[in-house]
């Protein structure tokens, strides 16, 4: 039976207990009140004789603490908390990424099943590991670490509200990249110009900032003429992935592209109004342009046209991914300004890169350093 005892050296009564081998054991309780400590040791003892099972040595322990101090420590069934935590992160990450999010964690509830309504403290690392391994069956393993970023988040996020003692999906390991996988590569200048003779007038004038901004197709469609300041020749925005502030130089080609655009009186006003309303409208399909503009690559031959067979595993199934998109329009603005000469870290600076290592390159890059490189871009 387990009981307590007082060292001359320590200011804490200890408890002592046998495990089930027999073995006998001396801890400390931290508790100077002989009444917790006895309790406490009580609980070791159970726990030492596995008489108590795993998933009530978290009840236990919270009813200790309320007992002896009056809180309550935080709990939560893995979908509750799972809601609530979309929720903050709602508020700071963009639309497109709090969607990204939310793919992720039905992934993961529809994968828990049943156990999704469990106390989320009771997930273990095996359970995680094999939610990565799952997804990792049906999609590529881009996808696949994508998701276990955002589930490992998550729990990060449970452990630093007290839901968690230890977080389970600190150390599991994200999968290898596939060989078979597809690199994004860049345009060449006949495809470019190909894509703009086949392009309507707003898809041409997204593809030239595409160029020549190395920005994203979201953070671009989201322009209006307030971003613009035709007098300093540069544009302002804040990039929707990161919330970093940009402020970009305008090269030649494209002030005299926006030169050529209808402006109105309202600065408000957007500079590509279809695509404007594709990416704020409550309604809004988060792939509905990039689907266009693969549409516009198919036009000219550039891609073949993507299968509309159903994948056995259904829409978990993994996708044809083509090596261009509108991204690609990124690496084709890198490749051009490193093929001018520009310094890696003025390219990178440039096009927002918001890589850790690469932004340990540089500690500032200055305007004069930016123009220079919008100024190696060729017209195309």
């Amino acid at each position: 039976m387990a009981s307590i005892i007082k060292k001359s050296s320590s200011k804490f009564f200890f408890a002592c207990f046998r495990d089930v081998n027999g073995r006998q054991w001396r801890k400390t309780t931290r508790e100077v009140d002989r009444k917790k400590a006895l309790k406490i040791a009580e609980v070791y003892e159970q726990l030492a004789q596995r008489k108590v099972k795993a998933h009530r040595v978290r009840e236990i322990t919270n009813e200790l603490i309320r007992e002896f101090y009056g809180e309550e420590v935080p709990s939560a069934t893995v979908r509750e908390f799972s809601q609530s935590w979309l929720a903050m992160k709602a508020v700071a990450v963009s639309p497109g990424t709090i969607e990204a999010y939310r793919k992720t964690v039905s992934k993961f509830i529809a994968f828990l099943g049943p156990a999704a309504e469990v106390d989320i403290s009771l997930i273990r690392k095996a359970t995680i590991t094999a939610f990565r391994t799952d997804v990792a069956s049906t999609v590529s393993s881009t996808t696949a670490n994508f998701d276990l970023k955002v589930v490992q988040a998550m729990f990060r996020a449970a452990k630093a509200g007290g839901y968690l003692v230890e977080d389970p999906a600190e150390f599991v390991e994200a999968v290898r990249r596939e060989r078979r996988e597809v690199v994004r590569r860049a345009f060449t200048v006949d495809e470019l110009r190909a894509l703009l003779a086949a392009a309507n007038d707003e898809w041409r004038s997204l593809i030239r900032f595409g160029l020549y901004t190395g920005q994203r197709l979201g953070d671009i469609a989201a322009l209006t003429w307030a971003n613009l300041d035709l007098e300093r020749n540069v544009i302002r925005l804040s990039v929707r992935k990161t919330g970093k502030t940009l402020v970009l130089p305008i090269a030649e080609p494209l002030k005299t592209h926006i030169l050529g655009l209808s402006a109105g009186d309202n600065p408000r006003a957007p500079l590509h109004p279809r695509a404007f309303r594709e990416v704020t409208s409550k309604r809004r399909k988060p792939n509905a342009l990039s689907n266009q503009f693969g549409d516009l690559l198919v036009s000219v031959g550039i891609r073949a046209r993507q299968s509309q067979t159903k994948s056995p595993r259904g829409r978990g199934g993994r996708r044809n991914v083509s090596e261009l998109s509108f991204h690609s329009l990124r690496h084709t603005a890198v490749s051009l300004l490193k093929d001018a000469g520009i310094p890696q870290a003025v390219v990178q600076e440039l096009v927002g890169h918001d890589s850790v290592q690469m932004s340990q390159q540089y500690t500032h890059v200055g305007i004069e350093a930016l123009q220079k490189a919008a100024a190696a871009l060729p017209e195309i």
